[in-house]
């Protein structure tokens, strides 16, 4: 079907999706402060964005709860993104510099270690 499609064949590297993948996983755990600031930032943009699309005050005081929370969702959905580029360049650097079988055994240990890390900062608040 896609070959009716398209006159050339994608050839899709399984290896190296699953390692970017592995690798956004295990940096998103991590850097739960990055990951913080960059949703914030993401939610201020879309609630900017949002003002602009209203002439009148009162229709955008009688929406703001709702636009707000959706703004919420989208900013934390558009947060992953970020993550997912550090994560494949992490990925392709490992596999250029130690072949595709390191890439994806450090992308696991790193998420069980960031998992243990995570945990262990949850203590930090009570």
């Amino acid at each position: 079907m896609i070959r009716d499609i398209f006159p050339f064949l994608f050839e899709i590297d399984k290896v190296a999706i699953a390692g970017g993948c592995l690798w956004s996983l295990a940096l998103y755990i991590v850097l739960s402060g990055f990951k913080d600031w960059i949703t914030t930032q993401f939610l201020r943009w879309l609630n900017f964005a949002d003002r602009s699309l209203y002439t009148s005050v009162e229709e955008f005081e009688e929406t703001k709860v709702t636009r707000e929370s959706q703004n919420t969702f989208y900013a934390s959905i558009m947060s992953i993104v970020p993550f997912l580029a550090i994560g494949f360049l992490s990925s392709w650097g490992l596999d250029i510099s130690l072949g595709n079988s390191w890439s994806i055994s450090l992308g696991i240990m790193t998420c069980i270690l960031g998992g243990v890390f995570a945990l262990g900062r949850q203590n930090e608040y009570y």
